[in-house]
C-alpha cells in the first residue's frame, strides 16, 4: 500500500478499530478502489455492497461472495432482479447480528468527481429496518477524497463523521418521513466530509489535495526516484495503455489499473530478479525484491500530485 498510495490521511484514526454492528455510509468517487482502501484500513473485515450487474456471471458471483461482496440491483439492471436486494439486505442484517461491518455507497453510483451527489434510499432502508429488528446498529458516515483519478500514487483523505444511531429517528413518523429524516442527517454529515471542488479548479485542488514535500526530501530521493521510474516503465506503461483502451472512457479506469498493478507487480519483481541472476550469477540479484519497491516508493513521493 505504501507504493500504491502515497499518503493516507484519516481524520479520526481511532474509528478504524470500531467494533460492529456498523454500517459505513460512504460516498463513491472511485469504483471498487474505495472499498479496497477501507477494507485494508479497518481492523475488522468489511462486507461491501456492489452493483448487481457485476454478478451476472456465475463464476464472478462465487468469487465476489468469497471476497465478502454482495449485490445490489438497480432498475437499469433489470426489474426482475430487484427482489434479490431483499436477500442482500437480509444477509446484511445477519452480518450485523454477528457484530460485523458493512460498507454501502450511499450515492448509489460511482462518478470521478469532488462532489457529493444526492443520496439514494438504500442506506436509510437498511439502517431503519435493522433498528426495527432491535439491532444496535451504528451508522458511520465516511467521506473519501482522492488527489487524482488518473495519476498513480494517491493522496487519500478519509474523513469520518459522527455516528448516527436509532435515536436520530422519530419513530412516531411514517416510513417515508423516517427515511427522509435519516437521509437529511446523513447528507448534512457527508457534506462536511466530502471535498467540494470543481473539476477545472486546479488551484483549489492544489490547495486541498497536495501534500508539500521539502526540498531536502526531494533531493535525497531524486536518484532512487529516477531509477524507480526507469525500472518500472516496462510494467507500468503496457498496463496503463491496456487500461486506457478498455476503460479510459469511464470512471473505473483508476481502480482497474490499480488492481492490475497489484496482481502483476510481485511477478514482475520476481521475474526481473531471476533475469538479473541468470546474467550475473550473483545471489545479490535477489536484493531487487527489496530495492525495487523502495525506488518505486521514492518516485511516488516526489512525482506530481495533481493533474
Amino acid at each position: 500500500m505504501m507504493i500504491f498510495c502515497r499518503k493516507i490521511i484519516v481524520n479520526k484514526p481511532s474509528l478504524l478499530e470500531i467494533q460492529g454492528p456498523v454500517l459505513l455510509a460512504c460516498n463513491h468517487p472511485n469504483s471498487f478502489l474505495d472499498a479496497i482502501i477501507l477494507d485494508v484500513l479497518f481492523d475488522q473485515p468489511i462486507y461491501s455492497l456492489a452493483r448487481g450487474d457485476a454478478f451476472l456471471n456465475n463464476r464472478i458471483r462465487r468469487l465476489f461472495r468469497a471476497l465478502k461482496i454482495l449485490p445490489v440491483y438497480r432498475t437499469s439492471e433489470g426489474v426482475e432482479n430487484l427482489g434479490e436486494n431483499y436477500k442482500t439486505f437480509d444477509a446484511c442484517r445477519t452480518i450485523f447480528r454477528q457484530n460485523g461491518l458493512v460498507l454501502i455507497f450511499s450515492e448509489g453510483k460511482c462518478i470521478n468527481e469532488w462532489h457529493l451527489r444526492p443520496l439514494k434510499k438504500g442506506t436509510a432502508r437498511l439502517a431503519i429496518k435493522s433498528w426495527e429488528e432491535n439491532i444496535q446498529l451504528k451508522v458511520l458516515p465516511v467521506g473519501i477524497n482522492y488527489n487524482s483519478f488518473r495519476l498513480f500514487g494517491k493522496n487519500i483523505f478519509i474523513n469520518f463523521g459522527e455516528i448516527i444511531s436509532r435515536e436520530t429517528i422519530d419513530w412516531s413518523h411514517a416510513d417515508g418521513l423516517r427515511h427522509n429524516t435519516f437521509n437529511n442527517v446523513l447528507q448534512q454529515q457527508l457534506e462536511k466530509l466530502v471535498y467540494e471542488i470543481a473539476r477545472n479548479d486546479f488551484g483549489r485542488r492544489q490547495q486541498m489535495l497536495v501534500i508539500a514535500v521539502s526540498k531536502t526530501r526531494k533531493f535525497l530521493l531524486s536518484i532512487p526516484a529516477a531509477i524507480g521510474w526507469l525500472l518500472h516503465q516496462p510494467l507500468y506503461l503496457p498496463l496503463k495503455y491496456y487500461t486506457l483502451r478498455k476503460a479510459g472512457h469511464n470512471d473505473h479506469y483508476d481502480s482497474i489499473l490499480m488492481a492490475l498493478l497489484l496482481f502483476t507487480y510481485p511477478f514482475y519483481l520476481f521475474l526481473l530478479s531471476v533475469l538479473v541472476y541468470v546474467f550475473t550469477k550473483s545471489i545479490l540479484s535477489f536484493l531487487l525484491l527489496f530495492l525495487m519497491p523502495f525506488t518505486a516508493w521514492a518516485y511516488v513521493q516526489v512525482k506530481k500530485q495533481v493533474d
